[in-house]
């Protein structure tokens, strides 16, 4: 298979990324225990020993604490930091008394982001720091500055962007020398979105499609690396209890179950292995912090390979419930 688009700019990463959002406890003040730590241990663990080596982090996931406690599972086995690749996200502010949750890329707040980020993982530089959500006051001028700012100190290597068009990715590269190398973006086989945008071209039905045209094929074209998170699609196809799903989630979970027992896999690494199977190298940020799912997860890679164009086409169907147009 094709190289990682991570690849081309000098980072090389596994097909799978941990995504560290169900670390620290709660969404809450409450301090991390024992307890945090040593599922943060087993989580970290499990991912090494599935071949995974890069961990998605954010400055918001667990308020802060999901950093905090990853970075003591490096403070406990100072090592690994020299093996993995690490990226945090930065941008989403709380709400604040009579003030909302909003977005925020102003410089000032960029770089107190980072530099929390990095005290709290303790580390002294990000591998590559992504703008969390788009910013209806960006100015690429000043977001321009704080990636120079960032990257000149050796605070953060790369950069990347969440939940952008490539509208949006472009305006912020035009003002910055530093090529945005990531873009994360919710995509499954449950949220199928990303491809409905591409089929339904001249079809009245892609009206009702909420997708940035041609943001797969912008990104392929400038190597930058899509990430997919929830890409387990919160587990309706891997086992959770779906009788509140519709009817044709439950047969694609009954599909995904029949061709992991045929190909001696996990359901997991079918539903991975789909996403995977796309030409654009999607890179799946998987959210668990349980180790046997993430250890589920682990065949993946191969079942890409493994995977035909019509069982692709076959999961694609089932889970769109309807005919292709």
């Amino acid at each position: 298979m094709k190289s990682q688009p991570l690849s081309h700019w000098g980072l090389n990463t596994s097909r799978l990324v941990l995504g560290c959002m169900g670390l620290g406890g709660g969404w809450n003040r409450d301090p991390i225990t024992n307890e945090h730590l040593k599922h943060a241990e087993s989580a970290v663990e499990a991912a090494l020993e599935a071949g995974i080596t890069m961990f998605d982090h954010a400055d918001i996931y667990t308020m802060g604490k999901a950093e905090t406690v990853f970075g003591q599972v490096l403070k406990k086995r100072p090592q690994l930091r020299d093996s993995i690749v690490i990226q945090s996200k930065c941008g989403i502010r709380f709400a604040e008394g009579d003030v909302p949750s909003r977005y925020d890329f102003s410089k000032s707040h960029i770089l107190n982001a980072v530099d929390g980020i990095l005290q709290r993982l303790g580390i002294e530089t990000l591998d590559i720091l992504l703008l969390h959500r788009p910013d209806p006051l960006m100015e690429p001028d000043e977001v321009a500055e704080a990636i120079h700012s960032l990257k000149s100190s050796g605070k953060a290597k790369r950069f990347g962007v969440s939940n952008m068009s490539a509208g949006q990715i472009r305006f912020l590269q035009q003002a910055s020398s530093e090529p945005i190398i990531v873009n994360q973006l919710e995509m499954s086989l449950g949220h199928l979105h990303w491809l409905e945008q591409g089929i339904l071209v001249n079809q009245h039905a892609g009206t009702s499609v909420n997708f940035a045209e041609g943001l797969l094929e912008f990104c392929q074209t400038e190597r930058i690396q899509i990430q997919a998170w929830s890409p387990l699609a919160r587990g309706v196809f891997t086992g959770r209890a779906a009788d509140s799903e519709p009817e044709h989630i439950r047969q694609t979970a009954a599909l995904v179950a029949r061709l992991a027992q045929q190909k001696e896999t996990t359901p997991e690494a079918i539903v991975l292995g789909w996403l995977m199977k796309h030409p654009a190298r999607i890179q799946p940020v998987i959210g668990t912090a349980n180790p046997k799912r993430i250890a589920a997860c682990r065949d993946a890679e191969r079942q890409a390979e493994l995977m035909t164009r019509e069982e692709w086409y076959q999961l694609y169907v089932s889970a769109r419930g309807a005919n292709m147009p």
